[in-house]
């Protein structure tokens, strides 16, 4: 059994792992990057770059299906299951190779090709590719192992391959005839809508009430009623069986409505992640999981407790999407770097940038700085300011007026602190936001900001001017509507 020390091993090269491997190597040349395989980054292998090639496969077809609206007849609608997945299986390897490439750029004594586990605080034991098994000592770990979909185990009993994850989507050879959706989170919604649209039978399932990460209850409401009318969808729908059925899959599902079954080629499980740390023996190294499977950190040192080893991305269960993987990752390494001669006790924070999230669903919902639910719990007084696309112009133009968008201002001091947002061009209007939020302006100085005409944007300046409104008419009352904890 080979031997090796090392100042910072880190366990994943992935988003996370990629930059606290760049962000350690400036503190100390001696850092090993471990992970078994495949590479590629979740990202890019089978999250946000494929799904978006299979979305914009399902915009194409939808623009085709709407261009009636318009006065433009096309001729009959025709879609290549094979050609719509082999664009996405090809433009997903050449993102994935841009990834390979970064890490064949980093020295091979650098990398460990294997997976390891904790025998000790400091110690880790490696099963390598290649068969052998190595001891590591290493002063400091990062953490950066990501997560795994989230499968009930007696659906994968009964099932086997017709129970899929949204990983297995993008090496589809071809597109199936029917396909059973159970989960409405951002996963469940964008893949349920772009295979609706690309001429699949789908029917999407939703365990709550809710469509999305939502979290005002007026744009809850308004996004349930939106998705409900555009692809086959039922909330409050609580799978009761699944069974084979010849070469597809039989669901039964109870909603308040009463009982109901389909049949279905495949069951696509979009129920949650699971953070990838119970493989790596934890307890070994001294580290207590709360609930989630999670050791307590620090946000902004991204240390646990007051130990050796850090934890970033995914596997935290924080802010699970790449931006945030990647800033979590740099944080870790460089704490990492900096504890080797600073010592572990008093490492200094580090700023985090304001959240941002959106889903590419039609329309786009986004979320940006702090969401509603969040101001309620925090008991913050705030105002609300309000625009609905219906009658907004230039989505009118388009054709794209459906949806509203909500931003948050704090009484008194009438600084911007969030947004929700249904409708066109959310994710432009979401990154508009969170700037203006993270640059700590106020609405005013928001609203002096210039404005062309017509753009979806001008939608923006009226819940401005809404807000400010609200901020002025409220400034003595309490926080609207809602209650610490709400």
């Amino acid at each position: 059994m080979a031997e090796r020390e090392v100042d910072i091993a880190i366990l994943g090269a992935g988003s996370a792992g990629l930059s606290a491997f760049r962000a350690a190597s400036r503190h100390t040349d001696s850092v090993a990057l471990i992970d078994p395989g495949p590479l590629g980054t979740t990202c890019a292998r089978v999250g946000c770059m494929p799904s978006k090639l299979l979305i914009a496969a399902a915009e194409a077809a939808h623009a085709v299906h709407e261009a009636p609206l318009f006065g433009v007849h096309p001729g009959p609608l025709r879609i290549d299951g094979r050609e719509v997945m082999a664009r996405v299986r090809s433009e997903r390897d050449r993102f994935v190779g841009f990834v390979l490439d970064d890490i064949a750029a980093i020295e091979a004594r650098h990398r460990i090709e294997g997976r390891a586990r904790f025998t000790g605080p400091q110690r880790l034991r490696v099963d390598l590719n290649d068969g052998g098994t190595l001891d590591l000592h290493a002063r400091r770990v990062v953490i950066a192992t990501g997560s795994h979909p989230a499968l009930p185990a007696e659906w994968r009993a009964a099932l086997g391959e017709r129970l899929i994850v949204n990983d297995d989507v993008f090496d589809w050879q071809d597109l199936p005839a029917s396909i059973a959706v159970v989960g409405a989170g951002t996963i469940g919604l964008e893949l349920a809508q772009a295979l609706h649209r690309l001429g699949v039978r789908v029917r999407l399932l939703g365990r709550g009430t809710k469509v999305g990460p939502l979290s005002d209850p007026e744009l809850q409401a308004l996004g349930a009623t939106v998705f409900e009318a555009a692809l086959p969808l039922q909330r409050e729908a609580a799978v009761t069986s699944v069974e084979r059925e010849g070469g597809g899959v039989r669901v039964r599902w109870h909603t308040p409505q009463g009982e109901h079954e389909e049949s279905f080629d495949l069951l696509l499980a979009a129920t949650g992640r699971t953070p990838n740390i119970e493989a790596l023996a934890p307890a070994a190294a001294g580290l207590t999981l709360d609930e989630h499977g999670v050791p307590a950190f620090d946000p902004h040192t991204l240390q646990i407790g007051r130990g050796p080893v850090f934890i970033a991305g995914d596997v935290n269960v924080d802010r699970p999407l790449l931006h945030e993987a990647a800033d979590e990752g740099l944080i870790a390494g460089d704490s990492a770097g900096r504890s080797l001669t600073a010592g572990l006790d008093a490492l200094p924070p580090q700023p985090r940038r304001t959240p941002l999230a959106i889903v590419f669903s039609d329309p786009q919902i986004a979320l940006a700085g702090l969401s509603h639910r969040q101001l309620c719990a925090a008991g913050t007084r705030f105002g609300t300011g309000r625009v609905s696309f219906a009658n907004q112009g230039r989505s009118r133009v388009i054709a794209r007026n459906v949806g509203a968008l909500h931003v948050y201002g704090e009484l008194g001091t009438r600084r911007l602190l969030g947004a929700e947002l249904l409708g066109p061009a959310a994710e432009h209007l979401a990154h508009l936001l969170a700037w203006s939020i993270q640059r700590g302006e106020t609405v005013d100085a928001a609203l002096a900001q210039p404005f062309y005409h017509p753009v979806i944007e001008e939608g923006l300046r009226t819940a401005l001017r809404e807000l400010r409104k609200a901020l002025d008419a409220r400034a003595t009352q309490p926080c609207e509507g809602c209650e610490p904890g709400e």
